[in-house]
């Protein structure tokens, strides 16, 4: 007889989205993999969404917050989780219908590790977009990829609840890259599972967007999750290396942008940060 299907909680936070909130659940709810609990976290949304969620009643668990940030309404949703099997999908973005049944397949094939994520298709502004190889996903190792960007997709993740018991949670003081600055930490200590097919879908290009509003601080936000990786001693020593420099070269970027469009504060601050972590010649 065969063993039954692990649970998993699917998590979904969302402000302001319900005119895209629906294809997201929907997505979920049509999942071809059955044994799963949805838990939607409005993180105060002022738009049409409490009723939308209303009117699927028993078939989410529904969190109310005030508004937080996404790093806080995930949170919120992995504390209210029951399972210990965790997958997150963002209310703009979509599963393809096998999408769990074929993560959790591969999880349960690897049951050493503690994380996964998978290919994803691209839509900005309702058009195809074909990715740059810097954006393709990997497997095993991803620390050092990670450090230029963020190489994990928010929507594509399912991990364990033994990782966040490992690591730590969304660090809830970033509005942005909070998802980055996760990764670090996890890619720092544990390898990743690539289940190697696009199961999102993500739309992207909109002025609502998180990705979209701290364009031009999104940098700023990463050489502040490295400095906080850095600080905690965590790293060995090729990895520290590896992030020291990293953080250097964005941090003089950064900094000398922020210099050049008057924001002197910043500048400042991410050239010192430059000079402070800058190694010495060979």
């Amino acid at each position: 007889m065969s063993s039954p299907a692990t649970p998993v909680s699917v998590i979904i936070p969302t402000h302001n989205r319900a005119e895209f909130l629906a294809q997201a659940i929907d997505s979920v709810l049509s999942q071809t993999y059955a044994n799963f609990e949805l838990i939607v976290v409005d993180d105060g949304s002022s738009d049409e969404t409490p009723a939308l969620l209303s009117s699927y009643g028993e078939a989410l668990v529904v969190l109310r917050q005030e508004n937080r940030g996404p790093a806080a309404a995930r949170n919120a949703g992995i504390s209210a989780a029951r399972h210990s099997l965790l997958a997150f999908l963002d209310s703009d973005d979509r599963f393809t219908k096998n999408k769990l049944a074929l993560q959790v397949a591969a999880m349960e094939a690897q049951p050493e590790l503690l994380i996964s994520h998978t290919q994803e298709t691209w839509f900005r502004n309702g058009r195809h977009l074909n990715q740059k190889k810097r954006h393709a996903k990997e497997g095993g190792d991803i620390f050092s990829r990670s450090l230029e960007l963020c190489v994990v997709g928010m929507s594509t993740v399912m991990a364990r609840r033994e990782l966040f018991d490992r690591v730590g949670l969304f660090d809830e003081s970033f509005p942005c890259c909070e998802d980055y600055e996760l990764w670090l930490r996890a890619g720092a200590a544990y390898p990743f599972l690539l289940v190697d097919a696009p199961l999102t879908v993500k739309h992207g290009g909109r002025e609502d967007q998180v990705s979209v509003r701290f364009k031009t601080g999104m940098d700023y936000f990463r050489i502040r999750a490295m400095e906080k990786l850095l600080a905690a001693k965590l790293l060995t020593p090729e990895q520290s290396l590896l992030a020291r420099r990293e953080l250097v070269r964005k941090a003089t970027i950064y900094g000398n942008g922020s210099l050049k469009h008057g924001r002197r504060e910043e500048g400042l601050h991410c050239l010192s940060l430059a000079a402070r972590y800058s190694l010495p010649p060979l």
